[in-house]
């Protein structure tokens, strides 16, 4: 038997060449371009969206009455989101309320006796003006009569009349002036004690303020627009001022955090053009604008900074937080959400 050799199809040479030349140019072009692409920009993955959180936390030690939202509700700013069970602080400011009530009372009476001695120190410098008077004429009658005994013109018994009655009206006058001093004792007294009741009064509507707010406190509401995130209370629940309810995730206010490697920083400015892919939604590019760049890198806001000068030195690449702004970010409102990564890369103005 004679072996025929097969001579291959020139039409299928000139195929697999064509398709080795495509190919080669496809791959070459792909270099080249990727090559151009990275000598002007700078990429990362090592990016997220964030946004403000608010965490809710009470001010007020109770039972929880109501809760008025569910797990991921949207809520507004000012919008009443807890209710804590006040019937105690409403029977503490029953009880302040009616302390100040009477503390009025105690003002009122102590005014009335401050009044009531003023009358009575001016009565008592009156008696004491006619007991003086009286004295001053039982003084003359008495050197009258000491003068007339002298002169044998009267008798013994009218002399010693006299004198008694002089000294008599000297010690009433001398109690007359006991009678002034304290009552201006009694009205400086009575003045202090209006002066504390006055205090007293005044610090018990401080207390019924504080009171009042402390209930105020009782309603919990919204302090930022935004959407709740896992509810970590029910009703009947005893809360402590201080206990994270819930977070609210503002939902007006996104940016990207992107955490560039050290060696990729330097020609990273403020201002320059950002292109961004979400993980999630890779067929909605986005664009944006670098907003500022950290002064430290990731490392130093961690909760065990790294030492290099203790132990062994191994170098490691640091990252740098750098802080992205989204252009016409209500455009993709709908698939924007905190903690989604992100692809981003920075055109390189050199």
């Amino acid at each position: 038997m004679e072996t025929q050799t097969k001579t291959p199809n020139p039409a299928k040479k000139l195929i697999i060449r064509a398709v080795l030349i495509t190919t080669a140019g496809i791959g070459i072009w792909y270099g080249i371009s990727s090559f151009n692409y990275a000598r002007h920009h700078e990429s990362t993955d090592n990016a997220q969206i964030e946004t403000n959180m608010v965490s809710v936390l009470p001010r007020l030690a109770g039972y929880v009455k109501s809760v008025a939202v569910k797990d991921y509700d949207l809520v507004k700013k000012g919008q009443l989101l807890v209710e804590i069970d006040e019937a105690e602080y409403q029977l503490a400011l029953d009880e302040m309320q009616a302390i100040y009530v009477q503390a009025e009372a105690d003002i009122a009476n102590a005014k009335a006796n401050v009044v009531n001695a003023q009358l009575s120190l001016k009565s008592a410098v009156t008696n004491g003006e006619l007991v003086k008077i009286k004295r001053d004429k039982a003084k003359q009658d008495l050197d009258r009569d000491t003068r007339l005994y002298n002169d044998k013109a009267i008798t013994q018994k009218q002399y010693d009349d006299t004198r008694t009655n002089y000294a008599t009206l000297e010690t009433q006058y001398v109690a007359a002036l006991n009678e002034v001093a304290v009552a201006k004792s009694r009205i400086d007294i009575l003045k202090s004690t209006l002066q504390k009741a006055d205090a007293q009064l005044n610090v018990q509507k401080s207390r019924i303020e504080q009171q009042k707010l402390k209930l105020s406190y009782a309603k919990v509401y919204a302090p930022e627009t935004g959407r709740i995130g896992k509810k970590n209370i029910q009703s009947g629940q005893f809360i402590q001022p201080g206990q994270p309810l819930f977070t609210i995730v503002s939902d007006s206010t996104f940016w990207i955090v992107a955490n560039f490697k050290e060696s990729q920083i330097e020609n990273i400015k403020e201002g320059d053009d950002v292109e961004i892919v979400l993980d999630g939604y890779p067929n909605t590019p986005m664009k944006g604008k670098i907003a500022s760049l950290s002064e430290a890198t990731g490392a130093k806001f961690s909760l065990l900074p790294p030492d290099n000068a203790s132990g062994n030195f191994v170098k490691v690449t640091q990252r740098v937080p750098v802080k992205i702004e989204i252009l016409d970010a209500a455009k993709y409102r709908s698939i924007l959400k905190a903690g989604l990564s992100a692809d981003v890369a920075v055109t390189i103005k050199k």
